[in-house]
């Protein structure tokens, strides 16, 4: 029917969305981020999401130099190293002594130290394309398993009756990330890509359901009254899980 769209002008249509998307939602986490600049401090907030975020973004980067002319997920993970950086930086500065430490040695044992030994074990095991399939599946792994991280918040929804943890705008697009990295990875065959992404989907839709089941509902656990009292369990940690699942997702599915 249309004969001009075809696999490579498919892939690109559906990669650019993703990439576009991804962009807007590496920068999701900036009112967190104004919140701490504002207090003047980030205590009582996460810095793992974003160390998972950059990690997944690095190590796409050097996914993308292993099968080379990959430009759009040098683009948007240049871009996700960048954005990472930026808030671990502002995180670590407005931390208290004792987090400082504690998130900058993280950071140098998860970060530095575990995509230096992906990129060891890569080049010292394999060669040519079983390397580019090996790191493809490492990432395809960490992206399976990052897109199981909402799950503790759609206990918390199912349990607390409230969607106040669980924004439907971010489920949202998340969702369509999912579907438009899906098919950029089946158009271009790349199922390291495509394959996870089912997953991401599957929780996303899964997550509106949730929200619409419990939208009208107002029950609140006294044990999470007090945890939000004192500054715990606030939306933000659940912001800040979707964001790190999202900005996986989005590392994991430029190309």
């Amino acid at each position: 029917m249309f004969p001009f769209l075809n696999a490579r002008i498919l892939a690109f249509v559906f990669g650019l969305l993703g990439n576009i998307i991804a962009f807007l939602v590496f920068l999701a986490p900036l009112p967190t981020f104004y919140t701490i600049y504002r207090k003047k401090s980030s205590e009582g907030y996460q810095a793992i999401p974003y160390m998972v975020a950059l990690f997944s973004a690095a190590l796409l980067l050097y996914y993308a130099f292993l099968k080379t002319n990959a430009y759009m997920i040098v683009s948007i993970n240049g871009f996700g190293c960048l954005i990472e950086i930026t808030y671990l930086a502002v995180y670590i500065f407005y931390a208290p002594k004792s987090l400082k430490i504690s998130t900058i040695k993280l950071i140098s044992i998860f970060n530095i130290g575990g995509l230096g030994m992906v990129t060891v074990v890569s080049l010292t095991l394999a060669k040519g394309p079983k390397r580019v399939a090996l790191v493809g599946w490492i990432c395809a792994i960490i992206n399976l398993a990052v897109f199981a991280a909402p799950l503790s918040i759609m206990r918390k929804v199912i349990r607390t009756k409230s969607v106040e943890y669980m924004p439907f705008m971010l489920s949202f697009f998340l969702t369509l990330c999912a579907i438009a990295w899906f098919f950029y990875g089946f158009f271009v065959d790349d199922y390291y890509i495509a394959v996870p992404n089912i997953a991401g989907f599957l929780f996303g839709i899964t997550q509106m359901i949730l929200y619409c089941v419990y939208k009208d509902s107002k029950k609140q656990t006294g044990e999470d009254q007090v945890a939000k009292s004192n500054g715990k369990g606030k939306s933000r940690e659940d912001f800040d899980m979707e964001v790190m699942v999202c900005n996986s997702n989005q590392s994991l599915h430029n190309k």
